[in-house]
């Protein structure tokens, strides 16, 4: 997974940096065909936001968050992404039953 990073009115440190990659490390458990990730910290006065979009195979996901705390506001966009991958890896399986049922 290729992680791009960038930050709107913000410096990102390497704790910001080690923490967005450590959250959103958890979704590559759920979901190996995770190719692009690109990762938007932006600060508007008292709100910190968080955008991400996601390029996977076929598929593309966008989440954002927004909270008074980067680190919450991070928390909950792993959050959010976390169940959107796991919604589409349910949408990639079958789940229909091979063989039918005996007449």
């Amino acid at each position: 997974m290729q992680l791009t990073l960038t930050g709107h009115h913000i410096d990102i440190t390497s704790a910001l940096r080690d923490y967005v990659t450590s959250k959103l490390d958890r979704l590559e458990r759920h979901f190996d065909n995770v190719t692009q990730m690109h990762v938007v910290l932006i600060v508007e006065k008292l709100r910190h936001k968080v955008e991400a979009d996601l390029s996977l195979n076929g598929a593309a996901i966008f989440a954002n968050a927004e909270d008074e705390n980067m680190y919450a506001a991070i928390d909950a966009l792993a959050d959010k992404l976390d169940r959107q991958i796991l919604r589409h890896k349910e949408k990639l399986t079958d789940h229909h039953r091979k063989e039918g049922r005996p007449a």
